[in-house]
């Protein structure tokens, strides 16, 4: 089975660029939400919850709200906004941080 990747976001600037190299890999399966569904949080959270990986490319408010809608403890969460950058059970997404930095964000659940 193919992970499911869901792009919260993905018709901005960001979510366009992330979707189109997503789709260029045939071992991820990326699910999305009906446009005309994008705003509302009930269908926001259905979808961030079927995900494994939800990546937010969202402004900071947006993703906060995204983040609270969550209740999959499976679903790991990528975070492109600077909403969630140095907050505690969040890692940092930049592996050449430190040695130990790649490590961290492969095991982290939140990542931003």
């Amino acid at each position: 089975m193919k992970p499911k990747i869901f792009i919260d976001g993905e018709h901005g600037t960001t979510g366009l660029q992330i979707r189109a190299l997503l789709a260029e890999r045939g071992d991820l399966e990326i699910i999305s939400i009906p446009t005309e569904r994008r705003k509302e949080p009930a269908a926001r959270a259905e979808f961030l919850n079927a995900a494994d990986v939800a990546i937010l490319c969202l402004p900071d408010a947006a993703a906060k709200e995204s983040v609270s809608l969550i209740t999959n403890d499976n679903t790991k969460v990528i975070d492109a906004s600077t909403a969630h950058r140095v907050a505690e059970g969040w890692e940092y997404g930049f592996a050449e941080m430190d040695k130990d930095q790649a490590r961290k964000i492969a095991s982290a659940k939140r990542v931003a």
